[in-house]
C-alpha cells in the first residue's frame, strides 16, 4: 500500500511564505468536538494543546463548542459572560427556543466551523443541508470502520481497496455511525486527517481523499525543562524505584542500578495498540537475557485502563512492607546517630560492637521476617473483573512471565490511569514517562500516536511503527530515526512473527547500551521536540481554514494552487557524532557500528566515543532551516488512485526506500508456547 502525498504535504521547513495574509477582522471560528473539556481520548489533547496557538491567531473570535459535563465545568472551564452582544443574543435564543438561530450579528461575519470526528459531524451535515453561510472543515482522527476492522484481526492495510464498506459496517452494527462519518466527509468544504497513513485509509473507507494532512502537535513549552530533563529523569526514576522495591519485596534479588523500565500506555485495545506483539517480544527478550547471562533486568509496565474492583491486597501490602522497612531503618539510624554523637562528644572513637543493642537486632530481624513470602510478586496491581478472559493476563499465562526470580523480564499490569493521589504508585503520567527508559508502542492501528510524541518531547526514546501516523511522520523527517532514539518497527511489509523478532532485536540492543550511551541518546531525542510543536504544526490547521474560507466565500478570499518545488522539504540530519553507514535507509542499532560499541561490563571511557553535546546540538541547529508557512494548495480535492506495492511520494519527497530489517541480536532459540 503506497503513501501518496496529499496537497498540503507534511514537510515542515523550506516552505513558501504567504504573500498576502487573510483578513480575519470579521471572521469567527467555532471548533466543535465531543472532547472539548471532556477527556475521552487523544482529541482532548489535540484541542487542549492547540488552543493557545489558535487563540493567538483568532483572539476573542475563537470558540470551542462541546458537551456540558459537570466535572468538566468544575475543573476546566471558567464561567464568563458572552463577550459580544451578538453571541449573548444567540445563546439566549438557543436556550429559549432550541438550537434554531446562529445569525444575530448586525454585520454578518464569515464563520468557519471546524468539526472533529463523526460525533460532531451531524452539525456539519445540517449546516450544509440548510445552506448556512458557514465554511466547514471536518477532521477525522481515525475512521470508525478502520478501528473496528483492525480490532477484528483483519489484514487491514493490504486489503483496503477490497472491503465492501457497507457490508462490513452493517455486520459490526455501526452502519448508522459510519454513514454519519462518511456524509460529514463528503459534505464539508475541506476534509482533513492527522497522518498520511490515515489519509489512505479515509480515501478507501470514506471514499474521499483528504485535502490536507494536519499532524498532531504538542505544547512543547509545557514539557520543556531546558537542561534539567536529565535530572528530572533521575528524580522520576527514583519514584518508580520506590514502587518497585515494594512490589517485589521478598524477591528483590536484582540490582536496581541495572534495571531498565519499559512501558506501554493508552486505550486498552490489545491488538490495535500492539500489546500482543510487545508481550511476545518480552518473552523472547527474557530468553535472550537469560541464556546470555545478562545482569540487566527489565521491568515492563502496561498502563491500560480496564474493569477492576480496586487494588489487590498483595500489591498494597508490598508498599506497606516497604514503608515499614523504611521506618525501621530510620529508627535504627537515629539511635545509632545519637550514640555516635555522644561518643564523639567525649572525645573517643565509638565501640562498634556496642552501637547496636539486642533490641535493635530484634527489630531488624522482625522487619526482615515480614518481607518473606512464598508467592511470586503479582503481575496485576488490581483485582480484575474479567481476570480469566483478560487478553493481557491470558497471554502472560501462556508465555509464562510470572515475575519469578529466574526471569530477567518482570511485568506489571496497572489497569488504571496514573495519578499522584494514588496510594500505590503516586505519580502523574508525565512524571512516570520521564522516569522510564523506553516507551514501546508497536501499534497496528494508530492514526497518530500521542504517547510516543510525549516521550519525544520529554527526551525519552520510544518504539513506534510504520503503521502509525507518528512513526511515518518521524521516518519521513529524520534521516536516521534510531540514532535519535526513535525506533520504527516494520509492521506493514513483514509477517507478525518477523515484526516480533525485529522488536525483540530493538529491545535487546537497547538493553546492551551503557548508561553513557543512553544519556547521549536522550539528549538527541529531546532535540526533536521542535518537530512536534504546535507553533509549527498548527500552521496546517491555518492552511485548512484559509482553504475553507476560499471555498465558502470565493468573492472575499482566494486560495490559489501552486506547484510544488522539488527542492523544498528536508530530512532531519544524522547526529554529527554517528559515523556514516553504507545505507541511510537501513535501521541502525543503538550502537550504530561494531567500532562504536563499548565492551560489556566495562565502565565507558570518556574518550571512547567522539561526542560533544553542545557541539553536536549546534551542528544540528545549523543544518535545520526554520519552518515557515504551509505552501498553497488547490481548493479541489485530488482523487487519483495508485497501485499497491509502489511508493509515490510526490515531487518534494525525501522518503527513502523501505528499510532493511535488522538481523536478530542472536538466535532466539526455542520460543515459549
Amino acid at each position: 500500500m503506497p503513501l501518496n502525498r496529499t496537497l498540503s504535504m507534511s514537510s515542515l521547513p523550506g516552505l513558501d511564505d504567504w504573500e498576502d495574509e487573510f483578513d480575519l477582522e470579521n471572521t469567527v471560528l467555532f471548533e466543535v468536538a465531543w472532547e472539548v473539556a471532556n477527556k475521552v481520548g487523544g482529541i482532548y489533547t489535540v484541542l487542549q494543546t492547540k488552543a493557545k496557538v489558535t487563540g493567538d491567531e483568532w483572539g476573542d473570535n475563537y470558540y470551542l463548542v462541546g458537551p456540558y459535563t459537570e466535572q468538566g465545568v468544575r475543573t476546566q472551564v471558567e464561567l464568563l459572560e458572552p463577550p459580544t452582544p451578538a453571541l449573548k443574543r444567540t445563546l439566549d435564543s438557543m436556550n429559549s427556543k432550541g438550537c434554531k438561530f446562529l445569525a444575530q450579528s448586525e454585520e454578518k461575519p464569515h464563520v468557519v466551523a471546524h468539526f472533529h470526528e463523526w460525533l460532531a459531524g451531524i452539525g456539519l451535515c445540517l449546516c450544509r443541508a440548510r445552506r448556512l453561510p458557514v465554511a466547514t472543515i471536518f477532521t477525522t482522527h481515525a475512521t470508525l470502520l478502520g478501528r473496528y476492522l483492525c480490532a477484528g484481526a483483519v489484514d487491514f492495510y493490504n486489503n483496503l481497496e477490497n472491503f465492501n464498506v457497507d457490508k462490513e459496517a452493517g455486520e459490526r452494527q455501526i452502519y448508522h455511525r459510519y454513514c454519519m462519518e462518511r456524509a460529514a466527509a463528503h459534505c464539508t468544504h475541506v476534509f482533513t486527517t492527522v497522518s498520511q497513513i490515515t489519509a489512505i485509509e479515509a480515501q478507501h473507507l470514506l471514499k474521499r481523499k483528504p485535502d490536507i494532512v494536519t499532524p498532531n502537535g504538542l505544547n512543547v513549552k509545557k514539557f520543556s525543562a531546558m537542561h534539567e530533563f536529565q535530572n528530572l529523569h533521575a528524580q522520576s526514576k527514583a519514584r518508580i524505584q520506590e514502587f518497585v522495591r515494594g512490589h517485589f519485596y521478598g524477591h528483590l534479588d536484582f540490582n536496581l542500578d541495572k534495571t531498565l523500565y519499559f512501558f506501554i500506555a493508552g486505550r486498552y485495545e490489545f491488538s490495535n495498540k500492539g500489546a500482543d506483539v510487545f508481550l511476545e517480544a518480552l518473552a523472547r527478550l527474557n530468553y535472550l537475557l537469560r541464556v546470555n547471562g545478562s545482569e540487566q533486568t527489565v521491568v515492563a509496565f502496561f498502563i491500560m485502563p480496564a474493569r477492576t474492583n480496586n487494588f489487590n491486597v498483595e500489591t498494597l501490602k508490598g508498599q506497606a512492607v516497604r514503608k515499614q522497612l523504611w521506618d525501621t531503618a530510620n529508627t535504627v539510624k537515629e539511635k545509632f546517630g545519637r550514640k555516635l554523637y555522644e561518643s564523639l562528644l567525649v572525645g573517643s572513637l565509638p565501640d562498634m560492637n556496642k552501637m547496636l543493642d539486642k533490641e535493635d537486632f530484634t527489630m531488624m530481624k522482625r522487619a526482615i521476617f515480614a518481607t518473606q513470602r512464598q508467592s511470586f510478586p503479582p503481575v496485576c496491581t488490581h483485582n480484575m473483573l474479567d481476570d480469566s478472559s483478560d487478553p493481557i493476563l491470558t497471554t502472560i499465562r501462556r508465555i509464562g512471565l510470572f515475575n519469578s526470580s529466574a526471569d530477567r523480564v518482570k511485568v506489571i499490569f496497572h489497569p488504571e490511569f496514573l495519578s499522584s493521589t494514588s496510594p500505590l504508585l503516586p505519580v502523574d503520567y508525565e512524571e512516570f514517562v520521564r522516569g522510564c527508559h523506553l516507551g514501546v508502542f508497536p501499534s497496528y492501528y494508530e492514526p497518530w500516536g500521542y504517547t510516543p510524541a510525549e516521550c519525544t518531547v520529554m527526551g525519552i526514546p520510544s518504539i513506534s511503527t510504520n503503521l502509525s501516523g507518528f512513526g511515518c511522520f518521524m521516518e519521513e523527517h529524520i534521516a536516521d530515526p534510531s540514532a535519535y532514539g526513535i525506533y520504527i518497527l516494520d509492521r506493514r511489509f513483514r509477517s507478525l512473527d518477523d515484526s516480533c523478532s525485529q522488536l525483540t532485536s530493538f529491545l535487546y540492543s537497547f538493553c546492551q547500551q551503557s548508561r553513557r550511551q543512553r544519556i547521549i541518546q536522550r539528549n538527541r531525542t529531546e532535540r526533536l521536540s521542535d518537530l512536534l510543536d504546535w507553533k509549527y504544526l498548527g500552521r496546517y490547521y491555518m492552511s485548512a481554514r484559509h482553504m475553507a474560507l476560499a471555498k465558502a466565500f470565493p468573492e472575499h478570499f482566494t486560495y490559489e494552487p501552486r506547484e510544488a518545488d522539488a527542492t523544498q522539504g528536508y530530512r532531519y540530519p544524522r547526529p554529527a557524532s554517528v559515523p556514516p553507514s553504507p545505507s541511510l535507509s537501513r535501521h541502525s542499532s543503538p550502537h550504530q557500528s561494531e567500532d562504536e560499541e563499548e565492551p560489556r561490563d566495562v565502565p565507558p571511557d570518556e574518550d571512547s566515543e567522539r561526542y560533544d553535546e553542545d557541539e553536536e546540538a549546534a551542528k544540528d541547529r545549523r543544518n535545520i532551516r526554520a519552518p515557515e508557512w504551509p505552501r498553497r494548495a488547490s481548493c479541489t480535492s485530488s482523487t487519483s488512485g495508485s497501485k499497491r506495492g509502489s511508493v509515490d511520494t510526490g515531487p518534494s519527497s525525501s522518503l527513502s526506500t523501505p528499510s532493511e530489517p535488522l538481523s536478530p541480536a542472536s538466535s532466539l532459540g526455542e520460543e515459549r508456547n
